[in-house]
């Protein structure tokens, strides 16, 4: 990541009894030489949880230009989900502290970025901007699920062990697999390598509950799963406009 001059820094105000208190990091941007920065959140409510201060913390986040996707999730993980997405992680980080403010207890976090593989290299613009610059989320998918996985390093069985080539020739036989379910499922995969526990983070939007159900168990049956994947929690929900993701919370 790279510093940079966020636009209009000069601009800022001195903080008054009208104006927000800046911080000394306001006027300059850290980003990814390539890509976004990408936030999860996993958050229960707190009993002061304010759901007015939550919608002017995602507001803010979306009138600078940043993604937030809020999702209801399902069973006792956690009850509110966050994936955002923007270019400066000091604003995502602002982010996470106006949402905790507003009554938010995170029990889950994800930190990653978007990428393109280096098995994918050479890629057509097109699908290179849509790994880079997702748009999300996409229309007519609000089954969610989310991930995390690493490839395995064990005595017997190292992905890490393999050439480029073979390493190459299983993901494209299991990216053949995940095209399958084109149409069906969304997948966003964001590397997250010396960033979070795991080394990649996966996040799936479906037409329904079981495409997600169905893409995940057919894909690991592949190789490049079957013998070198791992896989953290999962968390699955409903994607929401904030107030619909709230009005199931009773929030």
């Amino acid at each position: 990541m790279r510093p940079a001059e966020r636009p209009g820094a000069s601009c800022f105000r001195a903080p008054g009894p009208t104006h927000r208190r800046l911080l000394y990091t306001d006027g300059v941007a850290l980003t990814p030489t390539t890509g976004l920065g990408v936030l999860h959140l996993f958050c229960r409510l707190a009993p002061d949880f304010d759901g007015d201060a939550l919608r002017t913390a995602v507001a803010g986040a979306e009138a600078d230009g940043y993604q937030v996707i809020p999702v209801a999730l399902l069973g006792h993980k956690a009850d509110l989900g966050l994936m955002a997405l923007g270019p400066d992680v000091w604003r995502l980080r602002r982010l996470q502290t106006e949402a905790t403010r507003a009554g938010l207890v995170p029990a889950q976090s994800y930190v990653s970025l978007t990428e393109i593989s280096e098995y994918a290299a050479g890629v057509p613009d097109a699908m290179r901007q849509a790994r880079l610059f997702p748009q999300l989320p996409p229309e007519g998918k609000a089954a969610f699920c989310f991930y995390p996985m690493s490839k395995r390093r064990g005595e017997e069985v190292n992905w890490y062990a393999l050439d480029f080539d073979a390493r190459k020739e299983l993901m494209m036989g299991h990216g053949k697999v995940g095209r399958t379910f084109h149409g069906r499922v969304l997948q966003v995969i964001t590397g997250s390598a010396g960033l979070d526990d795991y080394e990649w983070g996966v996040t799936l939007f479906g037409t329904h509950p079981d495409d997600l159900k169905d893409c995940v168990y057919e894909m690991r049956f592949d190789e490049a799963s079957a013998l070198y994947a791992e896989f953290g929690p999962f968390y699955t929900g409903m994607v929401g406009t904030l107030d619909e993701v709230l009005a199931a919370l009773g929030g």
